[in-house]
C-alpha cells in the first residue's frame, strides 16, 4: 500500500475511544490521530469489496457557504461551476492557485438554493477555509467552517443500502449516486451523501461531533449481520487505488494543474466568471498538459512505490505517485506522471525498483469497476 503520511496529530477523532477498543492501530495522518488499521489491510479490504465497511472521516473538513450570492461566490473561487448544480447534489471540484496548481481536490454539495456544502481533505482544511474565505469575501456569501464541529461516518460497500436503511426513513433509492439529502439517521439528524473513496456504492452521513459515538454504534449495530467491518486508513488508500482516485498529497499537490491530472473535465473556462487560476487553465487547456497521469499494471515482478522513476527505454519519462499490490485484482497496480507521448494505454514502459527496471503496461482507469 501507499503509507498516509505521517504528521503530529492536532487533534483526535471523536471515535478515538471506539477504534482502540476494536483493536485499532492508531496514526497521525493529516493532524489528526486516525485509525490505520485494524484486523489488518488486506481483510478489511476484502469486506469493502464483499461486504461493506464502516469508515471514519472525521478528519475531513466541512465548509459551509451560504447566502443570496453563495454559488456566485464559489463560482469565482473554484474551477467548476457549482450554480449549475441542482439542489441534493453534488459535484467534484479542486481549488487552483493563480499558476492552475491543486491546492486542493473537493466535493461541493448544493443543499438548499443559498446553500451549500464544501468538503475538503484534512491536511489542507484549514488552507481551504481561509482561501474560501477571501475569494468570497466580494460577493453576499458567508462560510461557516464547521469542520471541527461535524463528525463523518462512511458504510461503503454492496450491502451499504441494507445496513442504512434499516435506521432512516430517508429513500435511498431517491439518493443517486452524487446526491445528498437531509434527514434523521438513527434518531439523529443528519446529511446523508450517496457519495465515497472506494470505488463501491455507499452512504457518506454528517452528524454533530457529539452525537458521532451514537451514529458508529448504530451503524455497526446495523451492519453486523451483514458482515460489515472497521476499516482504517490503510485499506482506504487500497480502495482508491484501485478505483483509480487520486490522493491528494501523493498524486495531486500544488505543482500539478487538473489537466495534467486527467481531470480537465472539471475546469469549466466556458464560466461567465473569473475564477483564480482560469487564465493559466486556458493557456494549459489550449497547449495541452507537459505530462499526463497514467495507470499502470506491472508485468514483471514488484510493486511500484511513490518517488520510482519511470522509463521509456533509455529515456526518463516520469514518476510513480501511488503504487500498492491491488488485493482484488492480484497484481501490482500504479498510477504515475509521465510524458503525454508515453500516455496511450498498451504502451510498454519500465519502473526502476531497487535498481532494477520492472516492465509495466499503460492501462485505461480505473483499474478495478464494481460489478453492476
Amino acid at each position: 500500500m501507499t503509507e498516509p503520511s505521517i504528521d503530529i496529530a492536532a487533534h483526535s477523532s471523536p471515535l478515538r475511544e471506539r477504534h482502540v477498543a476494536l483493536g485499532a492501530r492508531m496514526t497521525s495522518f493529516g493532524g489528526w490521530e486516525m485509525p490505520l488499521q485494524y484486523g489488518g489491510i488486506l481483510e478489511e479490504h476484502r469486506a469493502v469489496r464483499e461486504r461493506a465497511g464502516l469508515f471514519d472521516l472525521s478528519h475531513m473538513g466541512e465548509l459551509f457557504v451560504e447566502g443570496p450570492e453563495a454559488g456566485e461566490a464559489l463560482s469565482a473561487a473554484l474551477v467548476s461551476e457549482p450554480r449549475r448544480l441542482a439542489v441534493g447534489k453534488a459535484q467534484y471540484s479542486m481549488i487552483c492557485a493563480p499558476n492552475g496548481g491543486i491546492l486542493d481536490d473537493l466535493i461541493v454539495y448544493r443543499l438548499a438554493d443559498e446553500r451549500f456544502l464544501v468538503v475538503a481533505n484534512a491536511g489542507n482544511a484549514p488552507l481551504v477555509s481561509d482561501l474560501l474565505a477571501q475569494r468570497i469575501a466580494p460577493h453576499r456569501a458567508i462560510l461557516d467552517d464547521r469542520s471541527l464541529a461535524t463528525a463523518l461516518c462512511a458504510v461503503q460497500g454492496p450491502r451499504s443500502v441494507e445496513i442504512v436503511a434499516p435506521l432512516t426513513d430517508l429513500d435511498l433509492a431517491a439518493i443517486r449516486y452524487y446526491g445528498i439529502s437531509e434527514g434523521v439517521v438513527a434518531g439523529i439528524p443528519a446529511l446523508v451523501a450517496r457519495t465515497g473513496y472506494t470505488g463501491e456504492d455507499g452512504f457518506e452521513v454528517f452528524v454533530d461531533t457529539e452525537r458521532a459515538g451514537d451514529l458508529w454504534d448504530a451503524l455497526w449495530s446495523s451492519g453486523l449481520a451483514h458482515g460489515l467491518a472497521a476499516v482504517g486508513l490503510g485499506a482506504r488508500d487500497t480502495l482508491r487505488l484501485e478505483a483509480g482516485m487520486p490522493l491528494y498529497g501523493n498524486d495531486l499537490d500544488p505543482s500539478v494543474n487538473p489537466f495534467e491530472a486527467n481531470l480537465g473535465r472539471v475546469v469549466r473556462l466556458d464560466k461567465v466568471n473569473e475564477f483564480v487560476g482560469r487564465e493559466a487553465l486556458r493557456r494549459i487547456a489550449e497547449n495541452g498538459p507537459a505530462r499526463l497521469l497514467v495507470g499502470l499494471a506491472m508485468t514483471g515482478r514488484g510493486i511500484a512505490r511513490h518517488g520510482y522513476p519511470v522509463f521509456s527505454g533509455q529515456r526518463a519519462t516520469g514518476v510513480v505517485t501511488s503504487g500498492t499490490l491491488s488485493p482484488t485484482l492480484g497484481r501490482a497496480i500504479a498510477l504515475a506522471y509521465v510524458a503525454p507521448g508515453d500516455a496511450e494505454p498498451g504502451t510498454i514502459l519500465e519502473v526502476e525498483i531497487r535498481a532494477v527496471r520492472v516492465p509495466a503496461e499503460v492501462v485505461s482507469l480505473p483499474f478495478y469497476r464494481r460489478p453492476r
